[in-house]
């Protein structure tokens, strides 16, 4: 039986490479897992407190939080239970990797012990 595709198989460079640096970016928070999946990359510490969806020279990153936040960045906000919130965000330079954002991950890292 040949093996399943699954998001990293034909992942753009660019976006691939955007996904290496959030990796790299996050790993000084501790150790959390990498679920890969057909279409999407969960980031798990106890449950995923981050999702990855690649798409052309950009990613799309869903961001576990307890509160809604309020930026341009977040492009849209879901309310999932009564303390968890999605905050969806795109990634399309590495500049967007950048200290507010990787406070939003530590925080979706914490929430997710």
């Amino acid at each position: 039986m040949a093996a399943q595709p699954n998001a990293l198989a034909h992942a753009d460079p660019v976006a691939l490479a955007l996904y290496r640096q959030l990796l790299d970016s996050i790993q000084p928070f501790g150790p959390f897992q990498e679920e890969v999946k057909k279409s999407s990359i969960h980031l798990v510490r106890s449950s995923p407190f981050a999702g990855v969806h690649f798409r052309k020279r950009a990613i799309a990153l869903t961001i576990e939080a307890a509160i809604p936040i309020d930026s341009p960045r977040v492009l849209k906000t879901e309310q999932v239970s009564t303390n968890r919130w999605h905050l969806d965000t795109k990634l399309t330079i590495d500049g967007d990797i950048d200290r507010e954002l990787l406070a939003w991950l530590r925080d979706a890292y914490n929430l997710c012990a």
